[in-house]
């Protein structure tokens, strides 16, 4: 289902790319599971195309990212906060 969430984030992603010139989305409907994305590239010689991929493939690395440094959080929380650990003592 794609909405604002999902086209802000490539969007922002995009315009980080030097060679992209222009991008945008449009959500046509709020029932209408569907955005129409707009990306201008500044040479001929890179493929929209070509940014939207490597700008999907940098989100999804920045998530799993971000997923391991919270499970290594949470872990060291609990390790750190072991209170069953105290009550056998």
């Amino acid at each position: 289902k794609e909405d604002h969430t999902v086209a802000n984030l490539l969007r922002m992603q995009l315009l980080r790319d030097p060679a992209v010139k222009f991008a945008g989305y449009m959500h046509p409907h709020p029932l209408i599971h569907k955005i129409n994305l707009k990306v201008q590239t500044s040479t001929s010689q890179v493929a929209p195309a070509e940014t939207l991929s490597a700008a999907i493939e940098d989100l999804s690395n920045e998530t799993d990212h971000l997923i391991t440094q919270v499970t290594d959080a949470i872990e060291k929380w609990k390790r750190e906060n072991d209170t069953m650990g105290m009550l056998g003592e």
